[in-house]
């Protein structure tokens, strides 16, 4: 985190990543409507939608700054969770009225989207603080239609995760009150993993260190329940 915030000031810049951002952004919200009806059109919806949203996790230019989101959208009938705690998804969300969503990345946004359209409950949608890597903020959230089915907040970690000593006590609270959270991506697996409430991990893994600790191989999709 230290080195980015010092080429952000070497650079005189508070988002050099805006521009991919807002692109990536963009070429997913050109594919919203087709895969809204893919969505719609599968034979379990929640399903398809949380799967469509752990693919988008791969657009993360931390970990992987060459991602080819075109060809990662071509997978979208192909690819399959590896780890899924899927029924207890489905019977978490029976009784829950409110869900916190913690995002990741700016572009899987859409994806993000699509998953909270099709679950249908209150949704808290958390971001970061400001700008770091391309992590998403509330603009970015905004521009990916978010705050037409969610509301946004900053969960008030500026860091490629949310970093539990970085955040504000109206996340904190927000995170102990919620019936449900929803924990996407690596950087807050990393990060929220040794939280003791309950939550839904949902990501694709991209480091060993990560594969190791959930089991299964690099590369994988993952729907976890803690």
């Amino acid at each position: 985190m230290m080195i980015y915030k010092i080429i952000y000031h070497t650079a005189d810049t508070d988002d050099p990543f805006n521009e991919i951002k807002k692109t990536t952004t963009d070429l997913l919200l050109k594919r919203y409507a087709d895969m809204k009806k893919m969505i719609h059109a599968a034979r379990d919806p929640i399903y398809t939608a949380l799967r469509f949203a752990a693919i988008g996790n791969v657009i993360d230019l931390g970990a992987n700054p060459d991602c080819d989101v075109e060809d990662e959208l071509a997978r979208l009938h192909d690819s399959d969770f590896d780890v899924c705690d899927y029924q207890e998804f489905r019977n978490s969300m029976k009784g829950t009225r409110n869900i916190l969503y913690i995002a990741d990345n700016a572009g899987e946004t859409v994806m993000d989207r699509l998953l909270i359209e099709q679950m249908g409950k209150a949704t808290i949608y958390a971001v970061r603080s400001r700008p770091i890597i391309n992590d998403a903020t509330c603009d970015d959230a905004r521009q990916a239609g978010i705050d037409q089915v969610a509301d946004i907040m900053s969960s008030g970690s500026d860091a490629p995760g949310t970093v539990w000593s970085l955040c504000t006590e109206e996340f904190k609270r927000k995170f102990a009150e919620a019936d449900m959270v929803i924990s996407k991506g690596q950087g807050n697996y990393e990060t929220l993993s040794d939280q003791e409430r309950s939550m839904y991990f949902l990501l694709k893994v991209k480091c060993p260190v990560i594969a190791r600790d959930i089991h299964i191989r690099t590369g994988s999709l993952v729907l976890k329940k803690k």
